[in-house]
């Protein structure tokens, strides 16, 4: 790897540490939004509501992130590489609802879902870097 790309690469694996921390406060900052969302967004006919939904997001990219943290690669790149391709915050169509139907509420756990997507996205970007 040329030195440019490995500087790219630990510019975007301290953006993503940065990011943990900045969830985790964000997270806390949206315990107020989480608990009129258990009662204003029941599951319908989905196998998860809309809270596990988020948290199921939240493990596997916190996951991915703590991999980049802690040993500075991502065991299986090519699955992952699929998996966050896949993982795209508005395919849930349980968030996707939320997102763009509940209007100027809940601006935190948007916020939220917002800097997990980012996540997701300088995840992708650390392990295009790893590649080359």
């Amino acid at each position: 790897m040329t030195e440019a790309i490995l500087n790219q690469q630990e510019l975007t694996k301290k953006n993503i540490e940065q990011l943990l921390v900045q969830l985790t406060n964000a997270y806390q900052k949206t315990k107020s939004d989480r608990q009129e969302i258990t009662t204003q967004f029941p599951p319908e006919d989905e196998e998860f509501s809309l809270l596990e939904e988020i948290e199921l997001l939240t493990v596997n990219l916190r996951g991915y992130a703590s991999q980049v943290q802690f040993t500075g690669q991502i065991a299986n790149a090519v699955e992952a590489v699929e998996q966050l391709h896949a993982m795209r915050i508005l395919n849930v169509p349980q968030v996707a609802r939320f997102f763009f139907d509940s209007n100027d509420k809940y601006e935190q756990m948007k916020n939220y879902l917002r800097m997990l997507d980012y996540l997701r996205l300088l995840l992708l970007e650390y392990l295009h870097a790893e590649k080359q």
